[in-house]
């Protein structure tokens, strides 16, 4: 468990699943003109857990972007995967909250055991 869900979890609460993202994340143009510096600290400061009680996502370093939604406010968790995604382990990931949130999150590594945990949660 790292920082940013780890100093936020409420009382009784606990961490049932974490991901990262996929090596993949570095076979990309981003990734060279960067030096590999930008998937690096995408892999090591994004967040994705899954509580007993919510979904916890956190991106970004300096800028900070997090989506907290309790689990039974989350209508359903999409998965999308190519057949390269289904081969190495990686696809994107979307978060439909009621009332129309919308969360988009690519290469996500084992995109499927996330969205089964949380199904087994709900």
């Amino acid at each position: 468990m790292r920082g940013y869900v780890a100093n936020n979890l409420i009382p009784g609460e606990r961490v049932e699943y974490e991901t990262t993202y996929h090596w993949v994340i570095f076979l990309s143009f981003r990734a060279i003109f960067t030096l590999f510096i930008a998937p690096i600290m995408d892999r090591y400061t994004d967040e994705f857990a899954i509580t007993n009680k919510r979904v916890v996502i956190k991106t970004g370093l300096i800028s900070r972007k997090t989506v907290e939604l309790n689990l039974n406010k989350i209508e359903s968790v999409n998965v999308d995967q190519t057949i390269m995604g289904r081969i190495f382990g990686f696809g994107n990931i979307t978060i439909i909250g009621i009332g129309g949130t919308h969360e988009f999150f690519l290469n996500i590594r084992k995109p499927l055991e996330f969205r089964r945990k949380f199904q087994e949660l709900c």
